[in-house]
């Protein structure tokens, strides 16, 4: 049981193969937002349901896209005028330690472990290696 046929996916097509896969597999799905899945009804009357469940999931999963769409749209239009704005986006940057010229040469030459620089300049794995990545690129350009 589902709160929103959104759940499932926000393109159209996707929510129709998983409606599929689950027609193929008789698993009866129920979703709340359409309580015509919710009815139990005899085999015989089942075609009705099956009919105007059919028809509820077409729009709704049309509304679904189309959400999808619009959202994707209004964000790629806020990042343009912030990025116009000159705002930065996207994670925090971070500034090297103080002590970064004491820890990196000996790490780089092998003198001290990753882990041991790591640990001495403060910094989580994830940001020690980016600032490695930005010391090496920088250095590149200086050559």
């Amino acid at each position: 049981m589902g709160a929103s046929l959104d759940r499932l996916s926000r393109r159209k097509i996707d929510i129709k193969k998983e409606l599929e896969y689950f027609r193929e597999h008789h698993i009866r799905i129920k979703i709340l937002d359409i309580p015509t899945t919710m009815v139990e009804l005899p085999e015989e009357q089942d075609w009705i349901f099956e009919m105007i469940n059919n028809i509820l999931i077409e729009v709704l999963a049309s509304i679904a896209e189309q959400e999808r769409i619009t959202t994707k749209r209004r964000q790629s239009e806020g990042i343009a005028i912030a990025k116009e704005a000159g705002k930065h986006l996207g994670r925090p940057m971070i500034d090297f330690p103080p002590n970064w010229n004491q820890f990196y040469p000996e790490w780089k030459s092998g003198t001290i472990t990753a882990v041991a620089a790591m640990r001495q300049l403060g910094l989580k794995r994830s940001t020690f290696y980016r600032l490695v990545k930005q010391q090496e690129e920088k250095h590149e350009t200086e050559e």
